[in-house]
C-alpha cells in the first residue's frame, strides 16, 4: 500500500507515476480541507480523466479548481477501493460526494451474548458478540412483535449473571415472572441450556420473518394440549397462531421461491431517492426510502451503487441477489445483480418504484400544507415564545451557539440564525477557536460569541432579539461576559439551555425556567439546538479531515500512517476500531501495536 501526495501543476510531469491498479483517490483544497474520495480500477486513468477531459461538467471544474493536493491509496481489489471508498465518504462526508441524507436512527433487537441471553430493543450496536437483528423501519411493528414473544416464549428478562457455577450454588430463586409463566425459571436450574436456545431459535425464526416453523411448533402444542383435554389452554394457543398468521398477512407475500432479495429502485427529479425493499423468506419484511444529495451530476448507475452499499450495511444485509432497474457496477463477485424484464421479480421492482413514488407525493403534501399555514403557524410560535420567555419584543431573529471539540482538539464553535422561524443558512457562521488550548467549553463560548458580535457591531448589522447558548450557567455566564465586554448589554437578550434537563437559564437569575417538555416554545427551541449541532459537526468532521483520521491514530506512540490506513481500511470507522475485540485488532496490525491501540482508547 502506497501513498503519494502532490499539487495538480505538478500532475502533467508526474501522471506517468501514477499506478494502473485499484486504489482510491481523495482531493484537498489549499485549507487542506478534503473535497472529495473516488475510487478506481485504474488510478493513473481515473485520476487523469480530471485533468485531460474538455468536456466536464461545471461542478467538476469548480472541484478541479479548487483541488491543491491529491493523496491515493493502493488497495489490492476492485471490491476493496469500494469498500474503503464508502467508509470514507462516511466518515468525513466530502462537500463534493454523493451525501445519503438519513441521520435516523433505528431499533435493533438485540439477543445478549451470555448464558441465557436476554432478548430487548436497543438503538445502539455495539461488537460485543451478541447477536442484532434489523435494524427495523417500523418501531411500532417491533414492539408489538416483541409483546407477543414475552406472552408467547418463555424467556427471561431479569438482569442476574446466570453463570453455571452460579447456578450450581443456589445463588437465585425464582421471581414472580416464573409464578406467572413468563419465564421456566433456568437462575434455579429449572431450565436447562438447551431447552432455552430451543426457544431462542423460536425467537430468531419470528424476528428474520420465517413464521412457519414457529406455526407448526405452535400447532403441535395446541393438538397435544387439546387431546390431554386442556381445552383453555388450547385456546390461548390458537388465538396466538390467528395473532402470526394476521402479522404475517399483513407482510406483503412476494413469491415463497424467491427467498432472500434486495430490491432497489431510483426516482430522480429535482431531488434523488432510492427505495429498499427487503424480501426475506418470500415476504417482504421492510421498505425504506432515502433521499440522496449527488455534488458531480453523477449518473444513475452511480447513485444507485453507492446507495445500495450504504443500505445494505445500515440493515447488515447478507441477501445473495438484488435487483435493480438497470445494470450497474458493483464490484462483489460473491452478488448476483438481476435486471427483470418480467415476471415476480420485475412485479417487485415495480413496487419498488410505486413505494418511491408515494414517498416523493408525501413529502410535496407536506409542502404544500406547510406552505399554506407557515405564515399564521409562524407568527403564532413566536408570540407564544415571547410570552413564555417574557421577551420585550417579538424574536423574530434568533440566534444559536454551540462548542465542539474532539478529545481536546480541534476546537471550533459554531453559529446558526432563524429569521421569522426558519433557518437563514446565508447568515449560519463558524469558528475555529483561536485562543483556548486544551478543553475549556467556557473560554470557547466567550470567544465565539465576542467574535461574532464585534463584527455585526463593526458592519453595523441588526442584532437578533433572542440568542440561544447550547450550555447551563457556565456556558450563559461566558457569553453574557462577552456581549458586556462589547457594550451591547440590553440589546439582545441571552438563554442558556442545559443539555440534561432541557432547562432554561437567564443571566443572573438563580432558578431555571422550564416550559412543558413537548410545547411548541420547547420544541422550537430545540428544533434551533439541533440545527446549530447539525451544522457544527459538519464543520468539526471538516477540521479533522484537514489531516483524515490517519492523524488522530497516530497520535498514538508506534502507530504511524501506513497503519493507521490500514486500520481504517479494515474497520471503516474510528467507532469500530474502538469496539474491536483484541484478537480483531492483532489479525490486522500484530499483538504489540493492538496493545497500544486499546490502551490509548480505553484511556480515552
Amino acid at each position: 500500500m502506497i501513498t503519494t501526495i502532490m499539487t495538480p501543476e505538478q500532475y502533467s510531469k508526474i501522471s506517468y507515476t501514477l499506478p494502473d491498479q485499484p486504489g482510491i483517490y481523495k482531493y484537498y483544497d489549499a485549507s487542506g480541507e478534503l473535497l472529495y474520495v473516488g475510487k478506481a480500477k485504474q488510478l493513473r486513468k481515473r485520476v487523469s480523466s480530471y485533468f485531460t477531459k474538455q468536456a466536464q461538467n461545471q461542478k467538476t471544474l469548480e472541484l478541479v479548481k479548487r483541488i491543491e493536493r491529491i493523496e491515493f491509496t493502493i488497495v489490492n481489489t476492485e471490491q476493496d477501493a469500494f469498500l474503503l471508498e464508502n467508509s470514507l465518504i462516511k466518515e468525513f462526508r466530502p462537500r463534493f460526494n454523493i451525501l445519503l441524507k438519513d441521520d435516523k436512527t433505528y431499533p435493533f433487537i438485540v439477543i445478549r451474548k451470555e448464558h441465557f441471553p436476554r432478548v430487548f430493543l436497543t438503538r445502539q450496536k455495539i461488537n460485543d458478540g451478541s447477536s442484532y437483528l434489523g435494524p427495523f423501519t417500523s418501531v411500532y411493528h417491533v414492539r408489538e412483535l416483541l409483546n407477543f414473544i414475552k406472552q408467547t416464549i418463555p424467556l427471561r428478562t431479569c438482569t442476574l449473571d446466570l453463570s453455571p457455577k452460579k447456578i450450581e450454588q443456589k445463588k437465585y430463586k425464582v421471581c414472580l415472572e416464573y409464578h406467572l409463566g413468563n419465564c421456566k425459571g433456568p437462575c434455579e436450574g429449572l431450565q436447562s441450556a438447551t431447552a432455552y436456545q430451543e426457544e431462542l431459535e423460536k425467537v430468531r425464526d419470528l424476528l428474520s420473518g420465517n413464521l412457519g416453523p414457529v406455526i407448526r411448533s405452535m400447532e403441535t402444542e395446541m393438538k397435544k394440549l387439546a387431546s390431554e383435554l386442556a381445552f383453555e389452554k388450547a385456546a390461548q394457543q390458537k388465538k396466538k397462531i390467528e395473532f402470526l398468521r394476521q402479522y404475517q398477512a399483513r407482510s406483503v407475500v412476494a413469491n415463497a421461491k424467491a427467498a432472500t432479495l434486495d430490491i432497489f429502485s431510483i426516482s430522480q427529479g429535482e431531488q434523488v431517492y432510492v427505495n429498499y425493499l427487503m424480501v426475506r423468506n418470500g415476504a417482504i419484511n421492510q421498505t425504506h426510502t432515502v433521499e440522496l444529495q449527488p455534488k458531480l451530476n453523477e449518473s444513475p448507475a452511480e447513485i444507485l451503487a453507492f446507495a445500495i452499499s450504504q443500505l445494505r450495511e445500515q440493515f447488515g444485509s447478507q441477501a445473495p441477489e438484488i435487483v435493480t432497474p438497470f445494470s450497474i457496477e458493483y464490484p462483489d463477485p460473491s452478488l448476483k445483480i438481476t435486471v427483470p424484464k418480467s415476471g415476480d421479480k420485475k412485479k417487485l421492482l415495480d413496487l419498488s418504484q410505486k413505494n418511491a413514488a408515494y414517498f416523493i407525493s408525501d413529502i410535496k403534501r407536506k409542502q404544500r400544507l406547510q406552505l399554506t399555514q407557515k405564515l399564521e403557524d409562524t407568527e403564532k410560535l413566536l408570540s407564544d415564545l415571547q410570552q413564555d420567555l417574557q421577551l420585550s419584543s417579538l424574536p423574530v431573529h434568533i440566534e444559536c451557539f454551540d462548542n465542539s471539540n474532539f478529545q481536546g482538539s480541534f476546537p471550533v464553535s459554531a453559529v446558526v440564525c432563524f429569521k421569522d422561524g426558519q433557518p437563514s443558512k446565508k447568515d449560519y457562521r463558524k469558528f475555529n477557536i483561536k485562543t483556548v488550548q486544551g478543553i475549556n467549553d467556557f473560554a470557547s463560548m466567550k470567544e465565539a460569541v465576542g467574535r461574532h458580535y464585534k463584527r455585526m457591531q463593526e458592519e453595523e448589522q441588526p442584532f437578533p432579539q433572542l440568542v440561544i447558548i447550547d450550555g447551563g450557567k457556565g456556558q450563559l455566564s461566558a457569553a453574557q461576559e462577552a456581549i458586556t465586554e462589547l457594550g451591547l448589554q440590553g440589546r439582545m437578550t441571552l438563554v442558556g439551555l442545559a443539555k440534561n434537563e432541557e432547562e432554561l437559564f437567564f443571566a443572573g437569575d438563580s432558578e431555571s425556567l422550564k416550559l412543558p417538555y413537548n410545547g411548541p416554545s420547547l420544541l422550537f427551541i430545540r428544533r434551533i439546538r439541533d440545527e446549530v449541532h447539525r451544522f457544527g459537526l459538519t464543520f468539526h468532521r471538516q477540521q479533522r479531515s484537514k489531516g483524515t483520521f490517519k492523524n488522530e491514530l497516530q497520535e498514538i506512540p508506534g502507530i504511524g500512517a501506513q497503519t493507521a490506513t490500514l486500520l481504517l481500511k479494515h474497520f471503516r470507522s474510528s467507532k469500530n476500531i474502538a469496539a474491536a475485540t483484541t484478537q480483531e485488532l492483532i489479525k490486522v496490525v500484530g499483538a504489540a501495536k493492538a496493545k497500544k491501540i486499546e490502551a490509548y482508547f480505553k484511556k480515552e
